[in-house]
């Protein structure tokens, strides 16, 4: 924006330079007509028409001069806004494949959000209501994992390891029976893996 301001600037600037030369040429013709038109007899007007031709001459240069200037600030400027053109392209372009990435991943996950919420529901069906009632709630109070495996006699859920009390109930406990970590709450999921 900063780059296309500076350059529309110095357009606006470059025209008004180019009007100024433009008024001093027309202006300087004129008396030059009029030197030449004869209309003018006085040595004292001949003499002032003259130095007002040559003082528009050297005003003439001094504006052409503006004009050079500005022209060069203005393809400076429009240099800057072609470079951060493409610039923005180059970044526009970045994000509109970043974006279509993403929406892409949303909507793998969010069919296998519905494959896994309905794999879910026929799991659910098979465990009894309050087991899954407790599962719920462990869940909601345990940053979305309400079971944890018990491996080599550590919960996998808090990370913390058993003691050997807590593991010679477990090893007591009936294969059926649901036992939890002392630790996290967590029910505690039994595997040959367990260390028991």
């Amino acid at each position: 924006m900063a780059a296309q301001t500076e350059e529309s600037d110095t357009a606006r600037e470059q025209t008004k330079a180019e009007q100024d030369v433009d008024q001093v040429r027309q202006r300087a013709v004129r008396d030059q007509q009029r030197l030449d038109s004869g209309a003018v007899t006085s040595p004292k007007d001949l003499e002032n028409l003259q130095r007002e031709i040559v003082s528009l001459a050297k005003r003439q240069g001094d504006l052409e001069d503006v004009v050079l200037e500005v022209m060069e600030r203005r393809e400076s400027a429009q240099e800057r806004v072609t470079e951060l053109t493409g610039r923005v392209s180059s970044v526009q372009s970045k994000i509109d494949d970043a974006t279509a990435r993403r929406d892409a991943a949303v909507e793998t996950l969010d069919g296998d959000e519905a494959t896994v919420t309905k794999e879910r529901e026929v799991i659910a069906g098979a465990i009894p209501a309050d087991l899954l009632k407790l599962y719920d709630k462990l869940r909601q109070q345990q940053n979305g994992v309400g079971a944890a495996k018990l491996y080599q006699r550590t919960c996998q859920g808090c990370r913390q390891e058993l003691s050997i009390t807590d593991i010679n109930e477990i090893r007591a406990a009936a294969p059926s029976t649901v036992v939890r970590c002392e630790n996290c709450g967590r029910i505690l999921v039994r595997t040959s893996e367990s260390g028991l």
